[in-house]
């Protein structure tokens, strides 16, 4: 299990019992503020618990809805626009311009790793909104594995989050021509 410092020191008492802890092999380092119980733990575990209030979004979600196979070199965030910066190299921040950051997100289990993520659903609108911004071929390959699952798509949700969001004309239009 990974563990904020804040929840050690609620855990464990206090930095003392955390440090002898961690010289004794029963409670690992991680990184600055993250520990474990696990020698190892993988990267995507720290990002999440490290950034509770972030949702992974565009590369980091199409690829944990198996929308590409091409793995992200980064982790992408969505942060509303008020949050600091994210000053980890490992990590790609977006910020959200409206107040929907919490719009189409959801909990998802990733390798038995529990992540906040947009649904498939508000990823479309993500794409469509960033569709300038991607590669064409990237962008060809997501747009025809969303034709592909078209039926186990929830449609009246994707259009509530297209009218929610800004650039709601443009992206009604692209989603008639190239989606539906």
């Amino acid at each position: 299990m990974v563990y904020t410092f804040t929840e050690c020191l609620e855990r464990f008492g206090d930095k003392y019992n955390i440090s002898k802890l961690v010289t004794e092999g029963r409670l690992y380092k991680q990184e600055k503020g993250i520990y474990s119980d696990e020698k190892y733990v993988p990267v995507l575990q720290i990002i999440s618990k490290k950034y509770p209030k972030a949702v992974f979004t565009m590369n980091s979600a199409f690829y944990y809805h198996n929308l590409t196979d091409v793995i992200p070199d980064c982790y992408y965030l969505m942060t509303s626009r008020g949050t600091s910066k994210i000053a980890d190299k490992r990590v790609i921040q977006i910020f959200e311009n409206s107040n929907h950051l919490m719009l189409g997100t959801e909990y998802l289990q990733y390798n038995s790793i529990k992540i906040l993520v947009y649904s498939r659903e508000r990823m479309l609108i993500e794409l469509l909104r960033n569709k300038n911004k991607l590669p064409f071929d990237y962008y060809k390959e997501i747009i025809g594995n969303y034709r592909r699952i078209l039926e186990d798509l929830d449609i009246q949700a994707i259009q509530d989050y297209a009218n929610a969001v800004p650039k709601s004309g443009m992206i009604m239009e692209t989603l008639r021509l190239e989606v539906f």
